[in-house]
């Protein structure tokens, strides 16, 4: 049988409730008492008990990690899987483990995310943002239960998220085309009512009417962030006799799946059509020609996912959204290598 809290209160002269109190690092304790009581602990390796420790402190140091929404992202995500990365990193950093929710089942019997926490006693949550996010996830933000939201507009006391500012990530495309003379610009996004591609859309608009350029509805088609909904999307504007020099696709992958669609028409990128994708995967650098793309700070999202989480958790409300910056990384399918703005 394993040490236990009783047998090293035996062994050093001390109460169980002091012992308790220097494992969980309680303030009041004599450092005589703490070297007396640790000095057993390292000796003996003793690992206090997971549950227990949970129940002296009120904390599990475990957190949630949801992939909302009925059409979700996973850890293959190339953007997302840098983005949990990162805040794996931090979080673990800072005392954590990370408890993964499935939601296959759970959305068949219409669960409760906020009894699933209570359930796991995690000490708050990370929601990835999916399609269709069901409403339990804004019911578990809204209850109080700390929660950061990446891609996703969580409110609540003790909710907050972080995403890319992403309409003006639209911008800066934009702007990059008209100063390169380029003027029949279109714009694939993912699924009409996705809220990060409706923002990138409205930077888009934004854009195209500040330089007093045509948003023409033909030119702009709606995919689901894959390649080959970004294929099928290329295709339908190549039907057009007249087709845009420029085409902005709002992820990587569907931009790759433009560029198959315009190759197999015979025509050729950047030559005839210049292409910008976002995310700036690994795939981008590979693909020919070599993607021009919108890099996201995937790791400046994580790092600041986790130590907000933490503030929340720690007892702190009301942080305000944080919006990070992008940059424009023009490659080939554009006509160049270079870095900009």
């Amino acid at each position: 049988m394993g040490l236990t809290i009783k047998d090293i209160a035996q062994m050093t002269g001390v109460s169980q409730a002091t012992v308790s109190k220097v494992i969980n690092n309680y303030k009041g304790i004599s450092e005589e008492t703490k070297n007396k009581v640790m000095t057993v602990i390292n000796e003996m390796g003793y690992a206090p008990n997971f549950s227990a420790r949970s129940l002296a402190t009120k904390k599990s140091n475990l957190i949630g990690l949801i992939y909302a929404g009925k059409i979700n992202v996973d850890m293959t995500h190339p953007y997302f899987n840098e983005v949990i990365s990162t805040f794996k990193k931090n979080i673990g950093l800072l005392g954590y483990d990370i408890l993964m929710f499935s939601n296959e089942h759970f959305l068949q019997d219409k669960g409760s995310y906020l009894a699933r926490c209570k359930h796991f006693n995690v000490d708050g949550c990370l929601i990835i943002a999916g399609e269709e996010v069901e409403d339990a996830t804004f019911e578990l933000a809204e209850s109080g239960f700390p929660c950061i939201g990446i891609d996703i507009e969580l409110k609540g006391p003790r909710a907050s998220y972080v995403m890319t500012d992403n309409v003006n990530l639209s911008r800066k495309v934009v702007e990059y085309f008209y100063l390169s003379s380029l003027r029949k610009i279109g714009y694939i996004g993912g699924m009409r009512d996705s809220v990060i591609s409706n923002f990138r859309l409205r930077g888009f608009k934004d854009a195209m009417s500040q330089f007093d350029l045509d948003v023409r509805d033909e030119w702009i088609q709606y995919g689901d962030y894959q390649e080959e909904s970004g294929y099928i999307s290329m295709k339908r504007m190549l039907e057009l006799k007249n087709y845009p020099e420029a085409v902005f696709a709002a992820s990587d992958l569907m931009a790759l799946g433009a560029l198959r669609a315009i190759k197999e028409a015979g025509l050729h990128v950047p030559g005839d059509i210049r292409v910008v994708g976002c995310d700036d995967i690994a795939a981008c650098r590979y693909s020919n020609p070599k993607l021009t793309t919108v890099k996201q700070d995937k790791e400046k999202i994580g790092k600041l996912s986790a130590y907000m989480l933490n503030d929340l958790i720690e007892g702190k409300s009301k942080l305000k959204p944080v919006f990070t910056d992008s940059e424009l990384i023009v490659r080939e399918s554009c006509g160049t290598n270079k870095t900009f703005w």
